[in-house]
């Protein structure tokens, strides 16, 4: 009976291995948001104004975000098919080539529109690999856990993502305390890139110490892996989770990249904070959400991941709005505490694959979740930031307006999901 509810040696090995890859290739997707102001002015021309040399770069920036689907789906394809473990390296191989390639690569001024295209390329291949990443490595580690361990399990690999975060804003702290402003704009700001592709291969050696899932390898036994297209099961037979892991997805989309990705941008641009006190803060708060994630995975193991999502969104938006409204208005002292709190409430995204693993049957395990979080971040993660950005334009903090949308969304569907697969 002790195997079933504690996780066993293997367990956590394989869950250790999986977050720290995880972070790892996160790291290298994320570290390009932390320069895009610098990467706006160096791949587009100096004549465009600093507003839409900025859209241009997180245009950019989404378009890793629209080409997940297709990585999502194409890898989940196989990983249903063939295995778990197998696309865990392909992935990675993915993400840390493009990462290497933009920290080398030439600027406008050397090649003129070559580098903005360029530029490009990388981020969909970056973006290809992601999809195949995330919904992976939720699959595989709730595969390997005891049934009522699997809320904890989401909750510390998600909080691996956001370790990846964390080392990109570290990075990108110690780049601005290590060098002047100019070194950083002349060369300093390739480093974290070179690192990244570096970090790449770790986690690529990392992987091949995983072994295959013994859901899958079960399922490979009995010969009762999907027998037609797994997405289009997906499709057919489970339209209802399909849409709420899509709008559970959004969620997740409006707090790591409104309230985690750009915020630095907006406290050192709005509200005059110093480019290395903005990220000292941004830590602070990665390191909170991470212990929220891991907090909301033992909550819902005990109480189910539709409570733990209905009261944690409404909590993001109380903590929002106070958060937002003092900026300008408070110490900087307050702002902090405030930040760390946001942070440690916006761990509740770390239930949103939980909720997914709980709607998809084993068969179609990691097409369903594929199909459903790379889709919904391919559309809310790619408009987010442009959004954002034209928000900006009326208020400083319509941001704020956003994030109190998305929580709205996130608690009727929060209720919606637990009507529907939590009512037993």
């Amino acid at each position: 009976m002790e195997a079933q509810t504690r996780l066993t040696p293997q367990d956590k090995r394989t869950l250790g291995l999986s977050s720290l890859g995880g972070a790892l290739e996160f790291y290298d997707f994320v570290i390009y948001v932390f320069y895009a102001k610098i990467i706006s002015e160096l791949f587009f021309p100096t004549g465009l104004s600093p507003f839409w040399a900025m859209l241009n770069t997180y245009g950019i920036f989404a378009a890793g975000y629209f080409f997940r689907p297709l990585g999502g789906v194409v890898m989940a394809h196989f990983g249903d098919l063939v295995g778990r473990k197998r696309l865990f390296s392909l992935s990675i191989l993915l993400m840390a080539l493009p990462t290497l390639m933009i920290g080398i690569m030439p600027t406008f001024e050397t090649i003129g529109y070559a580098a903005p295209l360029l530029l490009l390329l990388m981020r969909v291949i970056q973006g290809i690999a992601i999809g195949g990443e995330i919904p992976a490595a939720w699959t595989f580690v709730s595969e390997h856990v005891p049934e009522g361990k699997i809320g904890i399990a989401n909750g510390l690999l998600t909080a691996g993502l956001s370790l990846g975060i964390l080392l990109g804003a570290l990075m990108s702290l110690f780049i601005s305390l290590k060098f002047s402003e100019t070194e950083i704009h002349d060369w300093a700001w390739r480093i974290p890139f070179i690192v990244g592709g570096i970090f790449g291969f770790v986690a690529l050696y990392l992987r091949s110490y995983l072994k295959e899932t013994p859901v899958f390898k079960a399922m490979q036994e009995k010969k009762q892996l999907a027998k037609e297209l797994p997405v289009k099961q997906v499709l057919q037979q489970h339209k209802t989770g399909v849409v709420i892991g899509m709008l559970f997805t959004w969620f997740l989309t409006g707090c790591v990249v409104v309230l985690i990705l750009a915020m630095p941008n907006l406290l050192t641009g709005a509200f005059g904070f110093e480019r290395a006190d903005a990220f000292k803060m941004q830590s602070a708060a990665i390191v909170m959400q991470m212990l929220g994630c891991i907090l909301a995975g033992l909550l819902a193991d005990r109480f189910g991941a539709g409570k733990v999502m209905l009261f944690g969104s409404l909590l993001v938006a109380i903590i929002a709005g106070v958060f937002y409204n003092s900026l300008g208005h408070v110490a900087a002292s307050t702002i902090f505490i405030l930040y760390m709190l946001l942070g440690l409430a916006s761990g509740t995204v770390g239930m949103v694959s939980y909720s997914m693993v709980k709607m998809f049957p084993a068969q179609i395990r990691f097409s369903g979740i594929s199909f459903s979080y790379n889709l919904a971040y391919a559309i809310a993660g790619g408009i987010t930031l442009p959004l954002v950005q034209w928000l900006s334009l009326y208020s400083n903090i319509g941001a704020l307006y956003y994030v109190w949308t998305v929580c709205v969304v996130t608690f009727f569907t929060a209720m919606l999901y637990r009507n529907k697969f939590e009512k037993a």
